[in-house]
């Protein structure tokens, strides 16, 4: 009796889940007003309250990268987004619609205005900045450091100005950094990219993928909320940290 009660709870769980949406309802005034208060509880710690982002995407533009129409912005809140940071949520599919039509609200909004010129940051990202050194944009870079290509879809330009003059308070979740030191006296410093019980792969500093199997290492310290990013207070002037957050920004992916 007890297993039978403990998968009814399951499966009523579960039909709480849609990953197949329903037909799209007209938005009410209370569903919109429904909506806010299932967004500023569930959504509005990544995604700001306003839809500014944060450790989210930004949410106030009136085309959205990964839900450019309504229903696939019901998928994305129902299902995530697969090797991101976007959860699925166990709502139902009524208030998913209620969700999906506050965050439209948020799209007429007036956009965040950005300071500073994306070609000049665009030159001090490759050159001055040497940023291309660990981060890919378009295919092209070092892989230390997460891909950059659809940043400014991903970020608010706060969190990126955040990122660059306080890199350890913008690490992004399951971003590892780790040292490990061998049994002969070696000294590794790198990101972790795969562990199981036996072994460890990273790649380190340098940009090399490297494996080890843990009865070879003498210590093996993970460093949560670290980031060999540098500091770019005192690399880029006050007006060149403004064209480099214009560029990041400027970043959307493929559209």
């Amino acid at each position: 009796m007890k297993i039978l009660l403990l998968l009814c709870c399951v499966y009523a769980v579960r039909a709480q889940a849609p990953t197949e949406p329903t037909t799209q309802p007209a938005a009410t005034p209370e569903d919109l007003a429904r909506g806010e208060r299932i967004y500023r509880t569930q959504c509005a710690y990544c995604h700001g309250t306003r839809g500014e982002g944060g450790r989210g995407a930004t949410l106030a533009r009136p085309r959205l990268l990964h839900a450019p129409d309504d229903l696939a912005m019901f998928q994305v809140i129902a299902s995530g987004i697969p090797d991101s940071e976007m959860p699925g949520h166990w709502l139902t599919a009524r208030e998913i619609w209620q969700v999906v039509a506050f965050v439209r609200t948020l799209g007429r909004m007036a956009p965040q205005k950005v300071a500073g010129d994306p070609a000049k940051g665009e030159t001090l990202y490759a050159g001055k900045g040497g940023c291309a050194r660990c981060h890919t944009v378009g295919g092209r870079g070092g892989a230390i450091g997460p891909d950059l290509s659809d940043i400014g879809a991903r970020r608010s330009v706060n969190y990126l100005r955040d990122a660059l003059i306080q890199p350890e308070s913008a690490v992004p979740d399951g971003f590892l950094e780790v040292q490990l030191v061998t049994r002969d006296g070696r000294r590794v410093t790198g990101i972790r990219l795969n562990e199981d019980a036996f072994s460890i792969q990273i790649r380190d500093l340098s940009g090399d993928f490297r494996s080890f199997f843990k009865n070879e290492l003498a210590e093996l310290n993970k460093l949560p909320g670290k980031s060999p990013m540098p500091n770019y207070t005192g690399a880029f002037t006050s007006s060149e940290l403004d064209d480099v957050i214009a560029y990041l920004d400027s970043l959307r992916g493929a559209q």
